[in-house]
């Protein structure tokens, strides 16, 4: 028996709406909530400070960021987590639908690909890792959100009273 705080799990359905074989999920909703506030930060931050970086350098920032977190996740995934299996199925790299994102490989992405970006743009690298790092909190907060509502990263097993009880 669980424990009388105990939350159940709400076993939410990862897919937001599915319009035949295209499936709108709630991980990449996060990914895509997580980006734009950065964005948005970011664009206020600029507007109230004089930093060495202009309002229309902001987007091209953010989407450095986010193919850096794409690529450097899915190519970390792949290399740490199931290397055999995607060095038989190298095609299956680009199969992003069957899952497979990694944490380290998308901080790695982010921050090769921002120092490209500062490179660049003639931008102070630590200016860019200054923008980077007050934004960052959002977007893994984000990220955790999508994989609670995946069912994934639960954490260690505990039997406390406020604990939350998932299925299985």
């Amino acid at each position: 028996m669980p424990p009388p705080a105990a939350l159940p799990y709400p076993n939410l359905d990862p897919v937001i709406v599915a319009l035949g074989p295209i499936q709108l999920r709630w991980y990449g909703l996060m990914y895509l909530i997580g980006l734009t506030a950065a964005y948005f930060l970011i664009r206020r931050k600029v507007t109230r400070k004089e930093l060495a970086i202009r309002q229309d350098q902001i987007y091209d920032m953010v989407v450095y960021a986010a193919f850096g977190v794409f690529l450097g996740g899915r190519i970390g995934y792949t290399l740490f987590y199931n290397f055999s299996y995607y060095s038989q199925n190298p095609l299956k790299l680009l199969a992003v639908w069957e899952g497979g994102m990694s944490f380290h490989g998308g901080l790695l992405g982010t921050i090769l690909a921002l120092i490209w970006f500062s490179r660049k743009q003639g931008i102070p690298v630590y200016t860019v890792a200054d923008l980077a790092a007050s934004v960052t909190p959002i977007g893994l907060g984000c990220g955790r959100i999508g994989n609670f509502i995946n069912g994934e990263l639960f954490g260690r097993a505990t039997d406390v009273d406020w604990c939350m009880v998932f299925p299985g």
